[in-house]
């Protein structure tokens, strides 16, 4: 990959980004929620793996608003299929020592909607 190649990609990847995190904000700012793919969509996730990269960037997001004090911004991503986060939420939730619960069920749904009401 030539040094233009790279330099490419990785403006690409600041943009969606950026997208993403401006998409997060008007979620929360109207109070809704919005699924993975949706969000993958919004924000022009450029493909191969764009839900991959669209969770591992969401992980990171909870890290940093958990180091700030802040609610979890990601809780607005929900599974289409769930109703609630994927599994990788809780298992980010828990390895930021803001969960200790299972991955699904109705403790897992009750911490979602504890983080949408610190988030509205």
């Amino acid at each position: 990959m030539s040094q233009q190649d790279t330099a490419k990609a990785q403006s690409d990847g600041e943009m969606w980004q950026r997208r993403a995190e401006m998409a997060l904000s008007s979620l929360r700012a109207a109070r809704q929620l919005s699924t993975y793919a949706e969000l993958a969509d919004t924000s022009a996730i450029p493909a191969p793996h764009r839900i991959h990269k669209l969770t591992l960037w969401l992980e990171q997001t909870m890290e940093a608003d958990a180091k700030a004090g802040l609610p979890v911004r990601a809780a607005v991503i929900i599974s289409k299929q769930r109703g609630i986060p994927a599994p990788g939420f809780f298992a980010q939730a828990k390895a930021l020592g803001l969960y200790d619960g299972p991955e699904t069920g109705a403790e897992a749904a009750a911490f979602h909607q504890a983080c949408l009401a610190a988030l509205f």
